[in-house]
């Protein structure tokens, strides 16, 4: 199936979740991955903010402020993504597209993040993550070191068999759903 139409009826549904249901399972989602290693582990972890019925992030961001973890946003700089600080949430505002970004602070390279927390439309069976199209988590993905754990989170119907992909497509190294936790590596 091309990735559009996967894209599509994808959006399509996850547009049609209640919101009560959206922000239950997200909550699941996030526990899911507060359990984990990964998150455990991770000094710095880079966050997105949900758009379009996305998983919400603001438990994990509670979560790894408590623990006094850092945490980066990214911010569309041009056509790529920046990845700057953030200390709470209130230094978020309307950016690029709508979506919630940080407005000041300090740029962190991606160099630096441990954990890279990943929207995407959808992961298939070994990692492979379609986006909205526009490529910017892909160019950030490939800057990526490869000490930097990535980490997709979707709702458990987000998920498929397999997704197109191409040589220079970067896989994640887990996918947390409401289900729990595949590892694709």
């Amino acid at each position: 199936m091309p990735k559009t139409t996967i894209r599509e009826a994808l959006l399509r549904q996850r547009r049609r979740l209640p919101a009560d249901q959206c922000m239950s399972l997200s909550l699941d989602i996030q526990s899911y991955l507060m359990a984990l290693d990964l998150f455990r582990e991770a000094g710095t972890l880079a966050l997105y903010s949900p758009v379009q019925n996305e998983v919400y992030t603001e438990a994990l961001f509670a979560e790894a402020r408590q623990q006094e973890k850092r945490v980066v946003y990214p911010r569309v700089c041009g056509d790529d993504l920046e990845f700057i600080e953030v200390v709470s949430r209130s230094d978020l505002v309307h950016g690029c597209f709508g979506v919630l970004e940080p407005g000041e602070g300090l740029r962190v390279d991606v160099g630096e993040i441990d954990l890279l927390v990943v929207p995407g439309v959808a992961f298939d069976q070994v990692g492979h993550r379609l986006g909205y199209g526009k490529g910017f988590y892909d160019r950030a993905l490939r800057a990526a070191p490869p000490s930097c754990r990535l980490v997709g989170l979707c709702f458990d119907f987000q998920r498929v068999p397999a997704l197109p992909s191409e040589a220079h497509d970067v896989r994640m190294h887990a996918v947390v759903t409401e289900v729990g936790c595949r590892y694709c590596e």
